[in-house]
């Protein structure tokens, strides 16, 4: 891979994000992440994955000269439409995928963020949609994400401020899920990504696709799906396994069945 790099450590993959100088989100960037998922996706030892940016920056956004060389309306609406697929992709994804954000995530990066299930943030790293600072607006779901994850009041403010906020704003927020100093955000990811692996990966798939119910406003169905995967991962080996391990009191030994 040109742009990333794939590297593994016990059950948690990393997919670090290396085109410098700001891990700008070129077609063959998100193409090169969509290869990664294959890869991680047909690994049954990876159990959660990582998201993180090499150098100064997580991302800070699509680029904007390979934007120069679209040629019409069409193009720029393919273009957007594979980010789209991509980080819906992630989001559907059936391992739990966090973003390690520091430096700076802006548009495009942002969007890939919020593509994440989990976003960790450094202190002082820069959240922001800017793009209506150039006469455009998101083009990778940014505007669905954005509000539903801090509503629709403050999506509105910082899409038409185009200011970034802060990593410790963005927990107040509900942007993150936790702040802490740059130089811990690494060991934090890693520690939560290590504490994820340890559960089934079977609970863990049926748990995210039913949080994609939830995400979307659809209760009656998010419900009705969990009674048939409830029944299921009580069925499960590892459901079993739990349950005989928790009667004996220790720890269970999953198989991912």
């Amino acid at each position: 891979m040109n742009y990333l790099q794939v590297e593994k450590q016990g059950k948690v993959a990393a997919i670090k994000l290396n085109r410098a100088p700001a891990n700008a989100l070129s077609t063959g960037v998100i193409e090169e992440i969509d290869g990664a998922l294959d890869q991680i996706e047909h690994d049954n030892s990876i159990k959660t994955v990582v998201i993180l940016g090499e150098g100064r920056f997580f991302s800070a956004g699509a680029d904007i000269k390979e934007f120069m060389e679209v040629p019409d309306e069409k193009g720029f609406a393919l273009l957007g439409k594979k980010g789209q697929d991509v980080f819906n992709r992630i989001e559907q994804f059936s391992k739990p995928v966090i973003a390690a954000i520091h430096g700076a995530a802006l548009g495009g990066g942002l969007e890939l963020a919020m593509s994440c299930h989990i976003r960790l943030v450094a202190e002082d790293a820069k959240l922001g949609l800017p793009e209506l600072t150039l006469g455009l607006i998101p083009g990778f779901a940014g505007t669905q994400r954005l509000p539903q994850l801090v509503g629709v009041p403050k999506a509105c403010e910082m899409l038409l401020s185009s200011q970034p906020i802060s990593g410790k704003e963005a927990v107040s927020f509900g942007l993150a899920n936790d702040s802490c100093p740059a130089e811990e955000l690494y060991e934090k990811a890693y520690k939560m990504a290590e504490s994820f692996s340890e559960k089934s990966a079977v609970s863990i798939k049926y748990t995210l696709e039913l949080l994609n119910y939830a995400k979307h406003g659809l209760y009656e169905k998010g419900a009705e799906k969990e009674q048939e995967l409830f029944g299921k991962a009580f069925k499960s080996h590892d459901g079993q396994e739990g349950i005989q391990a928790f009667i004996e009191k220790r720890k269970p030994v999953f198989q991912d069945r």
